[in-house]
């Protein structure tokens, strides 16, 4: 089956205002630069996002929230991006934090079919406030929920036209769990390979995950802080 589509304009058409919606990433490393930048032009808002982290001002998500498109974000790091901050504190956007392992597990159990899981993680804190607490082995755990979405929009090194996917190093990170995790996947790669073509033992993601897949262009792979050495 041919999952391709033109471009990222075509992949994200169908996508309605108060989706929600998962973003892979982490950092600005491994994200969909071209389908963010279409759901932007596209104007599609009320969006609840889960993504590990909010981009920065200009770039990545934060795209999104400088155009007041996201109206709940949840995430695990937000701490490079001001307007993010402001929204949060002027009580304009809702937040939703969760540990970074724990929404990793979340994504995946989302995607395994597993409705809820327990965990040490966050007991005793904020994170376990209104939540289940059962002691296992002497030690209290929560019960977290696992997390769907109505689109996972991620991105991958290498796909071919049945959307079997290759990530580079850490590009992979959360990209791999989203796939699993969409009532509709869509990717973008940077290269598109006819099917048969790639090494079907190095294959992370397999196609069978995967809706839709087209070539991305013009990726910037941002850093967010470079620091370098005075010469």
């Amino acid at each position: 089956m041919n999952k391709v589509v033109d471009n990222a304009k075509v992949a994200i058409n169908d996508i309605p205002d108060n989706a929600t919606i998962m973003l892979g990433g982490f950092g600005l490393c491994g994200i969909p630069e071209n389908s963010i930048l279409a759901l932007r032009e596209k104007g599609v808002s009320g969006l609840t996002c889960i993504s590990n982290n909010a981009g920065v001002d200009d770039f990545g998500l934060g795209l999104l929230l400088q155009t007041r498109q996201i109206k709940k974000m949840i995430s695990s790091y937000v701490g490079e991006n001001d307007e993010f901050e402001r929204q949060l504190l002027a009580g304009e956007l809702e937040v939703e934090l969760t540990p970074q392992g724990t929404l990793a597990e979340k994504i995946r159990a989302g995607g395994a079919g597993i409705p809820a899981f327990f965990t040490p993680t966050g007991f005793g804190t904020e994170v376990a406030e209104g939540k289940e607490v059962r002691d296992f082995d002497g030690k209290p755990h929560i019960l977290e929920h696992s997390l769907r979405a109505d689109f996972s929009i991620i991105k991958a090194w290498k796909g071919d036209t049945h959307g079997n996917l290759i990530f580079k190093a850490t590009a992979r990170n959360f990209n791999s769990m989203m796939a699993m995790a969409g009532k509709v996947t869509i990717v973008e790669v940077e290269e598109l390979v006819e099917a048969g073509e790639l090494n079907a033992n190095e294959i992370h993601v397999p196609g069978i995950f995967i809706q839709r897949i087209f070539k991305g262009e013009a990726y910037e792979k941002r850093i967010e802080q470079r620091t370098v050495r005075e010469a």
